[in-house]
């Protein structure tokens, strides 16, 4: 299992408020089978397989263009661990054990 952080950022919009296109992109998380999400006020947390995860992001970056929304900036990070199961969760507590 793989997580990402993906953040995307609209550009050229009529107003700062960005929430309208920021929810359209996460409706393609929304129901999909084997994927665990959380969006967090800087980005949005993937948990799931790689290949899975890759096309969601792509669907995500695409759904965001609009006849407004001319240009968007996607910002991915993954962390593919391959020795152990890896969760957002895990990786939280492995660092709170330690404080």
């Amino acid at each position: 299992m793989a997580i990402a952080e993906i953040s995307i950022i609209p550009i050229g919009t009529r107003g700062p408020s960005l929430s309208e296109h920021i929810a359209r992109a996460l409706r393609v998380l929304e129901g999909e089978e084997g994927i665990k999400y959380e969006l967090t006020s800087m980005g949005t947390i993937i948990e799931g397989d790689l290949g899975q995860i890759l096309n969601l992001i792509k669907q995500m970056h695409e759904v965001t263009f609009s006849e407004e929304v001319l240009r968007v900036v996607t910002t991915v990070k993954i962390d593919d661990r391959r020795d152990k199961p890896l969760t957002g969760e895990g990786k939280v507590k492995a660092v709170k054990e330690k404080l």
